[in-house]
C-alpha cells in the first residue's frame, strides 16, 4: 500500500501544476496594484505642483518681498524666524507658502490641522519632537481648543511646555524646554482667533486673490508638470474662469486636460477650454451652475430682492450656511450680489450676465 501511494504522488504532482497554473494569482494581484500605483503616481504629481522655492512661486509679490527680507535677517543672525499668521480665502497658498519658508530656511516643516488637535497630548506631541529651526504649520489656526492654545502660549513666547502633574493639592507644575522653532499658523477666518494668540505672532500677513495674469503663468507651469500642451491663449481663457484662486485653476486645467486627452486634441487652446468648460459648466466670469441658479432665484422669483437668506436657502433647496460661506463672498467681490440690512439684492450687473433686463429698463420698457 505504502509503495503504491509512493507511485501515485509523483503522478498527482504533475497534474496538479497544470491545474494551478490555468487560475495563477499573479495576474490578479497585478490588477489589484495597478489602481493603487495610479493613485500614488497621481498624488505625486499634486506634490510636485507645489512650488519649492520663492523663484517658482508666481504671485503674492508684497509677501514675498516681506518673507524673504524676514529669511535673510534670520539667516544672517542665526535666529529662528518669528512666529508668522497668514490668513485669507481658501486656496491661495498658505500651506505651500509654510512648506517653501522651511526649504529656503533648510529645516523641516510638520504639517496639520487645529482640528487634529483635539487632546492636549497631540499638541504636546508634535512640539516636543520638532528640532532647532523646525516649522510647525496649523492649518485653520482659529478651531484650536482652549487648552490648546493655553499649551502654546508659553511654547510660543519661552519655547517651554508647563505641564501639571497629579491632581488636587498633591498637583505640581513641571516645564519642559522646547527646541526654537516657527509657528506657522493660516486661518480663514482672523477674527475668529483670539487676541492672546493672534498677538503673539511676529508677522501677519494676507494673501491676495490673483490677477488674470499670474493665474495664466501658474496654469502654464501646471501643464508642462502635467506634460500637457496649452497655448497662452488657452492658459488665459482658464485663468479666466478660475475665481482669482491658483487651486480652482489647477482643478479647471485638469478636467480641460481630460476633455481634449477624450477628444483627441493635442495643443490645449481657447476654443478647446471654452468648450471644456462650457461642458462642465463653467461659465466666463467662474460662476458655475449653483451660483447662476441662486442668482436666477433672486431676480426671478424675489424680483431681484431684498430677501432673507433663509428664504433663498428654501428657494434653492441649499443649506444657507452653505450660501453665506461658499457661494455669497465671490458674488459680492466681482459685484453681482449684495447685503443690505433688509436681506440680499442682485445687482444690474447680475441681470445683464443672466440675460435679464435690469428693474429700471424694465419699468422704461413698460411706460414706452
Amino acid at each position: 500500500m505504502a509503495i503504491i501511494s509512493s507511485k501515485k504522488q509523483p503522478h498527482d504532482s504533475t497534474k496538479e501544476p497544470k491545474q494551478h497554473q490555468v487560475p495563477s494569482p499573479a495576474p490578479a494581484k497585478k490588477s489589484i496594484l495597478q489602481p493603487e500605483a495610479a493613485v500614488e503616481e497621481q498624488g505625486k504629481q499634486e506634490e510636485s505642483m507645489r512650488p519649492q522655492q520663492f523663484a517658482d512661486y508666481i504671485g503674492q509679490k508684497d509677501l514675498k518681498d516681506v518673507l524673504e527680507i524676514a529669511i535673510k535677517a534670520a539667516k544672517s543672525r542665526k535666529e529662528v524666524l518669528d512666529h508668522l499668521l497668514l490668513y485669507g480665502p481658501p486656496g491661495l497658498g498658505k500651506t505651500t507658502m509654510a512648506m517653501i519658508l522651511a526649504a529656503e530656511m533648510g529645516v523641516n516643516c510638520t504639517l496639520t490641522s487645529a482640528p487634529a488637535l483635539e487632546r492636549p497630548r497631540d499638541i504636546v506631541g508634535l512640539l516636543v519632537n520638532l528640532k532647532p529651526g523646525d516649522i510647525l504649520f496649523i492649518d485653520e489656526i482659529h478651531r484650536l481648543s482652549r487648552m490648546a492654545e493655553e499649551i502654546l502660549y508659553p511654547a510660543m513666547e519661552d519655547y517651554r511646555l508647563d505641564i501639571t502633574i497629579g491632581k488636587g493639592s498633591s498637583a505640581r507644575t513641571r516645564s519642559i524646554s522646547l527646541s526654537k522653532f516657527t509657528l506657522v499658523g493660516a486661518t480663514t477666518r482672523v477674527g475668529a482667533l483670539t487676541s492672546p494668540l493672534r498677538d503673539r505672532f511676529g508677522l501677519i500677513q494676507k494673501l491676495k486673490f490673483y490677477e488674470v495674469e499670474e493665474l495664466g503663468q501658474i496654469i502654464q507651469r501646471s501643464a508642462r508638470l502635467l506634460n500637457t500642451t496649452i497655448t497662452e491663449d488657452g492658459a488665459r481663457e482658464i485663468a479666466r474662469r478660475s475665481r482669482g484662486t491658483p487651486r480652482i485653476a489647477n482643478r479647471l486645467l485638469k478636467r480641460v486636460r481630460d476633455y481634449a486627452e477624450v477628444k483627441s486634441f493635442q495643443t490645449i487652446t481657447e476654443t478647446v477650454a471654452a468648450e471644456a468648460l462650457q461642458l462642465f459648466q463653467v461659465d466666463p466670469c467662474g460662476l458655475d451652475w449653483t451660483d447662476r441658479r441662486l442668482l436666477s432665484v433672486i431676480i426671478e422669483q424675489f424680483h431681484g430682492g431684498p430677501v432673507g437668506l433663509e428664504t433663498i436657502a428654501a428657494a434653492t433647496g441649499e443649506d444657507a450656511q452653505t450660501i453665506e460661506e461658499l457661494y455669497e463672498p465671490y458674488l459680492m467681490q466681482i459685484g453681482y450680489l449684495s447685503r443690505t440690512p433688509r436681506g440680499r439684492v442682485a445687482t444690474a450687473a447680475a441681470y445683464k450676465h443672466l440675460g435679464f433686463k435690469p428693474p429700471q429698463q424694465e419699468q422704461l420698457s413698460l411706460l414706452q
